[in-house]
């Protein structure tokens, strides 16, 4: 796998993270714990990015 390819599919799982947490956060009853985790793991995704596209 290339890295441009692997920058891609981190970028779709950072997308896909995104949306999830959108509709927790519009869930009534969603897990504040969860929520939390999702965005730790979009967090170190962006940072992922980031570093392999320097």
């Amino acid at each position: 796998m290339s890295v441009a390819s692997h920058v891609e599919e981190l970028r779709k799982k950072h997308h896909n993270l995104s949306e999830a947490v959108k509709d927790a956060e519009r869930s009534p009853g969603s897990d504040s714990v969860s929520i939390t985790r999702m965005k730790k793991e979009k967090m170190r995704l962006k940072e992922e990015i980031v570093r392999l596209s320097h």
